[in-house]
Protein backbone atom coordinates (compact mmCIF):
# COMPACT_ATOMS: atom_id res chain seq x y z
CA UNK A 1 0.00 0.00 0.00
CA UNK A 2 3.15 2.23 0.49
CA UNK A 3 3.97 2.26 -3.03
CA UNK A 4 0.62 3.15 -4.15
CA UNK A 5 0.00 5.51 -1.49
CA UNK A 6 3.47 6.88 -3.16
CA UNK A 7 2.68 7.09 -6.72
CA UNK A 8 -1.10 8.70 -6.18
CA UNK A 9 0.85 11.33 -5.00
CA UNK A 10 3.42 11.30 -7.47
CA UNK A 11 0.56 11.51 -9.99
CA UNK A 12 -1.33 14.45 -7.69
CA UNK A 13 2.27 16.32 -8.07
CA UNK A 14 1.68 17.04 -11.53
CA UNK A 15 -0.97 18.82 -10.99
CA UNK A 16 0.91 21.46 -9.11
CA UNK A 17 0.16 25.11 -9.59
CA UNK A 18 3.19 26.61 -8.34
CA UNK A 19 4.21 29.40 -10.87
CA UNK A 20 6.10 32.01 -8.17
CA UNK A 21 8.29 29.23 -6.31
CA UNK A 22 8.73 26.95 -9.09
CA UNK A 23 8.44 23.79 -6.49
CA UNK A 24 6.06 21.31 -7.31
CA UNK A 25 4.49 18.81 -4.42
CA UNK A 26 2.26 16.26 -4.85
CA UNK A 27 0.24 14.61 -1.43
CA UNK A 28 -1.89 11.04 -0.71
CA UNK A 29 -3.75 10.35 2.46
CA UNK A 30 -4.85 6.89 3.35
CA UNK A 31 -8.13 6.97 5.08
CA UNK A 32 -9.08 4.04 7.98
CA UNK A 33 -11.69 2.73 4.89
CA UNK A 34 -8.92 2.46 2.29
CA UNK A 35 -9.53 5.33 0.36
CA UNK A 36 -7.13 7.61 -1.29
CA UNK A 37 -7.37 11.10 -1.63
CA UNK A 38 -4.60 13.16 -3.19
CA UNK A 39 -3.73 16.97 -3.35
CA UNK A 40 -1.46 19.12 -4.77
CA UNK A 41 0.00 22.74 -3.66
CA UNK A 42 -2.14 25.64 -5.11
CA UNK A 43 0.18 29.38 -5.20
CA UNK A 44 -1.20 32.47 -4.73
CA UNK A 45 -0.09 35.99 -5.75
CA UNK A 46 -0.66 36.64 -2.32
CA UNK A 47 1.68 34.37 -1.08
CA UNK A 48 0.01 33.56 2.42
CA UNK A 49 -3.42 32.37 0.54
CA UNK A 50 -1.24 29.61 -1.14
CA UNK A 51 -2.46 26.10 0.32
CA UNK A 52 0.15 23.17 0.46
CA UNK A 53 -0.03 19.76 -1.14
CA UNK A 54 -1.00 17.69 1.86
CA UNK A 55 -3.60 20.11 3.22
CA UNK A 56 -5.75 19.69 -0.05
CA UNK A 57 -5.44 16.80 0.01
CA UNK A 58 -6.71 16.20 4.02
CA UNK A 59 -9.25 18.69 2.99
CA UNK A 60 -10.50 16.68 0.00
CA UNK A 61 -10.49 13.77 2.44
CA UNK A 62 -12.36 15.30 5.18
CA UNK A 63 -15.52 16.76 2.84
CA UNK A 64 -15.97 13.66 1.66
CA UNK A 65 -16.14 12.38 5.23
CA UNK A 66 -13.17 10.94 6.48
CA UNK A 67 -12.18 11.78 9.74
CA UNK A 68 -8.73 9.25 10.57
CA UNK A 69 -5.96 8.92 8.53
CA UNK A 70 -3.62 6.36 8.65
CA UNK A 71 -0.92 7.13 6.54
CA UNK A 72 0.39 10.38 3.78
CA UNK A 73 2.87 10.61 1.23
CA UNK A 74 4.67 13.89 1.18
CA UNK A 75 6.27 13.90 -2.71
CA UNK A 76 8.83 16.79 -3.33
CA UNK A 77 12.25 17.35 -5.37
CA UNK A 78 14.75 14.74 -3.77
CA UNK A 79 11.95 13.94 -1.00
CA UNK A 80 11.47 15.94 2.05
CA UNK A 81 8.96 16.55 5.02
CA UNK A 82 5.32 18.77 5.51
CA UNK A 83 5.98 21.92 6.35
CA UNK A 84 5.39 22.59 10.06
CA UNK A 85 1.60 23.96 9.74
CA UNK A 86 0.78 20.50 7.33
CA UNK A 87 1.94 18.65 10.21
CA UNK A 88 -0.41 20.83 13.15
CA UNK A 89 -3.09 20.16 10.71
CA UNK A 90 -2.31 16.31 9.88
CA UNK A 91 -1.94 15.71 13.55
CA UNK A 92 -5.70 16.60 14.20
CA UNK A 93 -6.90 13.27 12.30
CA UNK A 94 -4.17 10.95 13.82
CA UNK A 95 -0.71 11.91 15.21
CA UNK A 96 0.18 8.47 14.95
CA UNK A 97 -0.04 8.54 11.13
CA UNK A 98 2.45 6.81 9.17
CA UNK A 99 4.57 9.93 7.09
CA UNK A 100 6.10 8.57 3.78
CA UNK A 101 8.68 10.38 1.98
CA UNK A 102 8.58 10.28 -1.83
CA UNK A 103 11.04 11.78 -4.77
CA UNK A 104 9.41 13.43 -7.85
CA UNK A 105 9.76 10.38 -9.66
CA UNK A 106 7.49 8.53 -7.29
CA UNK A 107 10.05 6.55 -5.15
CA UNK A 108 9.57 5.64 -1.68
CA UNK A 109 12.58 7.72 0.01
CA UNK A 110 11.94 7.45 3.50
CA UNK A 111 9.53 7.41 6.44
CA UNK A 112 8.58 8.47 10.07
CA UNK A 113 5.65 8.59 12.24
CA UNK A 114 4.09 11.89 12.86
CA UNK A 115 4.67 12.21 16.09
CA UNK A 116 8.53 12.15 15.11
CA UNK A 117 7.96 15.50 13.30
CA UNK A 118 5.38 16.77 16.34
CA UNK A 119 6.42 15.84 19.47
CA UNK A 120 4.29 17.02 21.85
CA UNK A 121 1.57 18.29 19.61
CA UNK A 122 -1.43 20.90 20.56
CA UNK A 123 -4.58 18.45 19.61
CA UNK A 124 -7.69 18.27 20.04
CA UNK A 125 -7.35 16.56 23.65
CA UNK A 126 -5.72 19.75 24.94
CA UNK A 127 -9.69 21.50 24.10
CA UNK A 128 -10.83 19.20 26.92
Amino acid sequence: MQAKLVKAGAQARKSAYAPYSKFNVGAAVLTDDGRIYTGCNVENASYPLTCCAERVAVYKAVSEGARNIIAVAVIVPGGGTPCGGCRQVLNEFNPDMLVLYGDEAGNLTSSSKLTTLLPDAFGPHNLK
